[in-house]
């Protein structure tokens, strides 16, 4: 048998960052306890380029990431070496290097990439501590190309109209940047003080992530009257019962401050007190209102404060507008004059739909004044008694097999590519089921460009809510001839019965959003791993393709080609077609808003030095109609922002939205033929990765600069008569 490394080089791949890790700007990452040899092992992979899934095991990951990981830094080494004995004035062949460089990360990043598929797919094939260090490990050898001060100043020395590739021109910006905010442009002693910033940053990070678990779990509420909970959907039920093996009707049910846990309650849950509780407990959780030991406001502030140093010891002048050299908005004036556009039709029509919900939960008997703890109680009890809209009801017309049938049809007929099962190919267990990806507009149609296997069922189900990865295998990388690959990761309920798993509205989303990354994933041109599909992608450009797909939803027609009734296989009546799309219209004033709170709140909170109390204060009724509790403590238990990637970068998700709007109503205005803006679509977004800047990708596609009123005609708040200005 061939060792990994020889075994792998023959197709090499690229992971880059898994879709759902964002690269992290000058991180410190301790090696963990996996020689650089590894341990005796082996990553198989057979003669078609499929991963053999039936010879993996824990042991030869390990094994072959530590090879893999060794023979990266070896290469790193070398290339140093080789720039240290260059004679003077001569520059390093840098097409050469980044060849190189795809070459011998290619194992590493298909080993990571199948530990990663395995693990999300069954954590008891790659246990948690085992994946941890093949990421860990994975993840620093990687970076160590970005971390070579001796690479870093022969790249500066490069003129970029030396290099007559396009491709090898944004691997250069890449690198430099990359480099810059490593800070390899500082002298040693800059340098150990940026590292000790950043070794303080982590541990504090790590502080509030713990206290807010710990916060997450010590609460439970306990419920023993089935009246209580009698509308709640039976995954919430499940999910929640003390008693596992007792019928859900039966209970008691705990309830604890999981999100999905507490957005079901507070939207099923008929006593009003009940909701407050959850509400103001959520809202308290990790703060001096609760558990002082658990109090999370001391951290909130040292790593506002860590962060601060770490942009100026980089150059700039707070970590908010260091967040923006990775984004595709550069600087923050243009960023809050997004807000400002799109709060001028927001907030009015915030107004009017409070106002409205009032009017109805009044007239339904409900005594009091709204309050946050009540929006999506009687949001959803407005849906059903003015539009019979009705979530778990719609399920019996989405099941799962029908859905993607429909999903694999539709992208067919978008991108003019055909998707085929290989019912041959070694999966890691037995409901996996993996297809080849044929393009009809390239040469050799007939041989697939990549593939994607789907794991409907994996066995890391999180609290009643259901949840998607696309995890790349591998990317595109054109010096070692390797096409995409990739896993479509999901955490539904396994048929019983032979009862196929019936989708919400927000799972059919998930799916089609999934699929959209996986598409851009698939499809891409881009020769160099670290350009291919995601890999590069500016963060607040990432999620477009996955939102362009979600939001062919918004279209019955569409709407109605992927569901089929559990037992008739009837489509979805045009009725409920029709009004499906007031899951997303209904309040959208209100929900914009709040995203727009949270996007601002974040940028504040890391170019302003006030008390981050303060900056709520001040934020909150420039967003928000309803009042802010004196105690609400929101910020103390942001994680995404505080212990994960996020910190500046919350916009993204809205910017995301914004961009994938403007793209869907160029589907809207040719309508007769999608087919033809389908391919437009995938000849610019989809085959770029990250080979241009998203802005220039985006005016090749659209003919101009992106502009927020796509966005807001999808959400119906665009119209006169609803808000106090016009476009």
């Amino acid at each position: 048998m061939l060792t990994a490394v020889r075994q792998l080089a023959k197709n090499p791949a690229a992971l880059r960052y898994l879709h759902t890790t964002k690269p992290k700007n000058g991180y410190i990452v301790l090696v963990p306890e996996i020689g650089e040899e590894g341990q005796a092992g082996d990553v198989i992979v057979k003669p078609d380029g499929l991963p053999a899934f039936n010879d993996i095991t824990i042991e030869n990951c390990l094994g072959a990431i530590g090879s893999q990981a060794g023979a990266v830094e070896k290469l790193v080494k070398r290339v140093e070496s080789e720039i240290q004995e260059l004679p003077e004035n001569e520059k390093i062949d840098v097409g050469r290097v980044f060849k190189e460089f795809d070459e011998v990360t290619g194992p590493l990043d298909t080993t990571w990439g199948i530990a990663k598929a395995l693990y999300l797919g069954n954590s008891t094939l790659i246990p948690t501590k085992s994946y941890m260090n093949i990421h860990e490990r994975a993840r620093n050898a990687r970076a160590s190309r970005f971390c070579n001060k001796t690479l870093f100043e022969a790249l500066q020395e490069q003129e970029s109209e030396d290099l007559q590739n396009p491709q090898e021109k944004r691997l250069l910006q890449k690198y430099l940047l990359e480099g810059k905010l490593n800070g390899l442009n500082l002298n040693n002693d800059s340098r150990n003080g940026l590292k000790e910033i950043l070794m303080r940053l982590g541990k504090e990070r790590a502080t509030f992530k713990n206290k807010v678990n710990v916060s997450v779990h010590s609460f439970a509420h306990v419920v023993n009257d089935y009246q209580l909970v009698r509308d709640f959907p039976s995954t919430l039920l499940e999910a929640t019962a003390i008693d596992p093996n007792a019928p859900i009707t039966q209970g008691p049910w705990k309830f604890t401050l999981q999100p999905q846990i507490v957005e079901g309650f507070l939207k099923y849950c008929p006593d009003r007190m009940q909701r407050w509780n959850i509400w103001q407990a959520n809202t308290r959780k990790a703060s001096n209102y609760i558990e002082q030991s658990l109090e999370n406001s001391t951290h909130l502030e040292k790593i506002r404060a860590l962060r601060r140093r770490q942009a100026k010891a980089l150059g700039y002048p707070n970590f908010a507008t260091m967040s923006m050299q990775t984004k595709m908005v550069k600087e923050i004036p243009e960023l809050k004059q997004v807000f400002s556009k799109l709060l001028q039709f927001a907030g009015p029509a915030q107004s009017v739909e409070i106002e409205n919900l009032q009017q109805f939960a009044s007239k339904s008997g409900f005594e009091h004044k709204l309050e946050l703890c009540d929006i999506t109680y009687w949001q959803r009890k407005y849906l059903l008694s003015e539009h019979k809209l009705d979530e778990e009801a719609l399920r019996v017309y989405f099941p799962l097999p029908r859905v993607f049938s429909g999903l694999f049809a539709l992208s067919e007929k978008l991108f003019n590519i055909k998707i085929v099962e290989r019912k041959d190919a070694q999966v890691w267990q037995p409901a996996v089921k993996y297809f080849d990806v044929f393009d009809c507009d390239a040469a050799n149609s007939n041989h697939p460009i990549g593939g994607f296997y789907v794991d409907c069922y994996s066995k890391e189900n999180k609290f009643g809510k259901n949840n998607g990865w696309m995890v790349s295998v591998r990317n595109r990388n054109d010096a070692a001839r390797l096409s995409p690959l990739c896993a479509l990761i999901f955490n539904f309920n396994a048929p019983v019965d032979d009862k196929p798993y019936l989708l919400n509205i927000d799972d059919l989303k998930m799916v089609f959003k999934t699929f959209g990354s996986a598409m851009q994933h698939l499809l891409t041109r881009a020769s160099f791993t670290d350009l291919a599909g995601l890999s590069g992608v500016e963060w607040d450009a990432s999620q477009v393709a996955s939102h362009v797909m979600c939001n062919f939803l918004d279209n019955p027609t569409i709407l109605k080609t992927v569901s089929g009734h559990i037992e008739t296989d009837e489509a979805l009546p045009d009725d409920l077609a029709k009004n499906v799309r007031l899951l997303k219209t209904h309040l959208a004033g209100y929900n914009l808003c709040q995203e727009l709170y949270l996007s601002d709140l974040d940028i504040e909170l890391h170019q302003s030095e006030q008390f981050w109390a303060e900056i709520v204060r001040k934020l909150w009724p420039v967003y928000r109609c309803l009042p802010l509790d004196k105690k609400d403590s929101h910020p103390c238990s942001w994680t995404e922002i505080f212990s994960g990637d996020w910190g500046a970068a919350y916009f993204s998700h809205l910017y995301s939205k914004m961009i994938a709007a403007d793209i869907s109503d160029a589907f809207l205005e040719n309508s007769t033929d999608i087919s033809a803006v389908g391919k437009r679509f995938k000849d610019t977004f989809l085959a770029s990765g990250s080979t241009m800047p998203t802005a220039e990708v985006f005016r090749h596609f659209r003919g101009r600069d992106p502009s927020v009123e796509a966005l807001l005609k999808s959400l119906d708040i665009s119209t006169v008569s609803q808000t106090s200005g016009d476009l």
